[in-house]
């Protein structure tokens, strides 16, 4: 394997990767092996015309992250076979990615490939796409085989991204590097006159523990793992770790995506200025909304204007997240599991394809002594914002956004029944409905009529008194084929998770369309879709990716 350093770390030559014109994007160089051009062929529908068709691979490479040995990873590649170079673009210094960057109404067509070593399959999240190009799990394609995407971007202008979603293999898939961002634009976006360019800057979070050797540890399928969730002990952002971000005095839309696996983020700027918001997961909110904090669960995506102009050159500020409580179990019981002398033996073990660390052996020898995640709520800083240059800027924050389009109660069928989805823990399962995955199983209740609008209730379970099962946890709510918004959150009836929900709710976004949203503790939340356009079957499930790989996942019919 091709090693890249950081300082000419830009993925992707020329060859593979045609690189937009945005002027941080300086450099370009190759991750892994020179592999042969694609074909074009496959599964073409013969009257789709494509306004772009790319080539996408799932891949493997070694990149440097931290002194001393590089760090293996598994990345996507792309290629632009029709259409504008600029659709591809990299993030820079980074082995995520790379960037696709489309309008709205435009007809794709992507072949990917796979090339790592187990099967995988693309989700286009938060996409509103026919179902067998969702990137379903029965869809996997095992090594050296083409799946072929083919949808019209119906999306309205907005941050999305994509990620593998094969049954049991998304969490280490998406831990080893397998993500990278889908940005759409419209008119409608381009008459705000918002930053561009370098002033639009995509920051992808996430969290990962390394061993002694600077490869990514991860244990699959361990107790520890399905019910907590994978955590890490350093933060990245955009691949990088310690990342500082130069900027000018001058307004900036910065694109946030939590692509941590299980990690929840309460962000701040460290100096108590307020965050404003002026996107979430489904796009441009009405107007600007302001927030002390921000609660970002892994999935969700949030989009800030953040005005640099009264800063001194010189000066540095951080981007934080903030401590908080009520996010894992509270259960003495498992705390013996969390000791960091006991080598993780009580820790299942994972299938033949993922056996100990990633790019360790199943003994985990390369875990370094003592480590140990920081837990879910931790104080922690994410990256450091340097101003470095003084330039003259006169953009201006549009007081009003985008209109949203939203529905109205009234207009569910089942506004006064709305269908209930219960989490809850069984045999060491977590459970929708009491029910685990099953790859191609619908119940009754869960199928749809094509063009109804539904109200749908989630809960974080309680039982009558107010308690919550041992095994309560915050959950990021996902669901697939058809965006949502929020009507109506519910508080716990337990005191201290309660006064945990108090201390967090006022970073909720619910002002805009989302496709997932967090659910805290004895929490319920109300939401309501529209099916439109497409039957079929779609999944919902928990975005923390262990809980979803465990079994916290179900199918949906859409049925005319």
């Amino acid at each position: 394997m091709q090693i890249i350093h950081r300082r000419d770390f830009l993925r992707l030559s020329g060859a593979t990767l045609a690189v937009g014109t945005a002027s941080w994007l300086t450099g370009c160089a190759r991750l892994g092996q020179v592999q042969p051009e694609p074909t074009v062929s496959g599964n073409l529908t013969p009257d789709f015309s494509p306004d772009v068709e790319l080539a996408l691979r799932a891949t493997s490479g070694e990149v440097a992250l931290l002194d001393g040995a590089p760090t293996r990873v598994q990345t996507f590649q792309g290629e632009v076979l029709n259409g504008n170079a600029a659709v591809l673009q990299a993030l820079p210094y980074s082995y995520l990615g790379p960037i696709i960057r489309v309008r709205r109404g435009q007809n794709i067509r992507v072949h990917f490939t796979n090339e790592i070593d187990s099967e995988t399959i693309v989700h286009w999240h938060g996409l509103h796409v026919p179902a067998a190009m969702d990137g379903h799990p029965r869809d996997v394609i095992a090594p050296g085989e083409t799946y072929v995407y083919e949808f019209q971007v119906n999306n309205r202008a907005g941050t999305y991204w994509f990620h593998p979603h094969p049954h049991r293999r998304t969490g280490p898939q998406v831990y080893a590097g397998l993500a990278g961002l889908f940005l759409v634009s419209d008119d409608e976006e381009a008459a705000l006159d918002l930053p561009a360019d370098e002033a639009d800057i995509p920051l992808v979070i996430q969290d990962r523990t390394f061993d002694s050797n600077n490869q990514f540890v991860y244990i699959p399928n361990g107790i520890m793992d399905q019910t907590m969730g994978m955590l890490g002990e350093r933060i990245l952002v955009n691949g990088q770790p310690d990342y500082v971000l130069p900027v000018a005095t001058r307004a900036y839309r910065l694109r946030l995506l939590n692509g941590s696996n299980s990690r929840i983020y309460k962000l701040a700027w460290d100096d108590g200025t307020p965050l404003t918001v002026i996107a979430s997961d489904g796009g441009l909110l009405a107007q600007p909304v302001q927030r002390d904090f921000v609660m970002l669960a892994p999935g969700e995506r949030v989009e800030l204007w953040a005005d640099f102009r009264e800063r001194a050159v010189g000066t540095e500020f951080q981007l934080r997240s903030l401590p908080f409580e009520g996010i894992d179990m509270d259960s003495g019981m498992m705390s013996g599991m969390m000791d960091s002398d006991s080598g993780h033996s009580g820790m299942m073990g994972g299938d033949s394809g993922h056996s100990g660390m990633m790019g360790g052996d199943s003994g985990h020898s390369g875990m370094p002594h003592g480590t140990q995640a920081l837990p879910n709520g931790a104080e922690l800083s994410i990256l450091t914002v340097r101003v470095e240059q003084n330039v003259q800027d006169s953009a201006t924050l549009p007081p009003q956004l985008a209109p949203l389009g939203f529905l109205a109660p009234a207009d569910a069928r089942n506004q006064n029944a709305p269908r209930t989805f219960t989490v809850s823990m069984g045999h060491m399962e977590w459970l929708l409905n009491g029910r685990t995955f099953e790859m191609e199983a619908v119940a009754q209740d869960e199928n749809v009529q094509l063009g109804a609008t539904e109200m749908w209730e989630f809960i974080n379970q309680e039982d009558a008194q107010g308690r919550l099962d041992m095994m309560g946890m915050a959950h990021p709510i996902h669901i697939h084929g058809a965006p949502c918004q929020i009507i109506e959150r519910t508080p716990p009836s337990n005191a201290t998770l309660k006064t945990n929900w108090e201390a967090i709710r006022a970073g909720y976004i619910d002002e805009g369309w989302k496709d997932t949203f967090l659910m805290m503790p004895g929490e319920r939340v109300k939401i309501l879709l529209h099916f439109a356009d497409y039957e079929g079957l779609y999944l919902y499930h928990c975005h923390t990716l262990e809980h979803e790989d465990g079994g916290m996942m179900r199918n949906y019919r859409v049925q005319a």
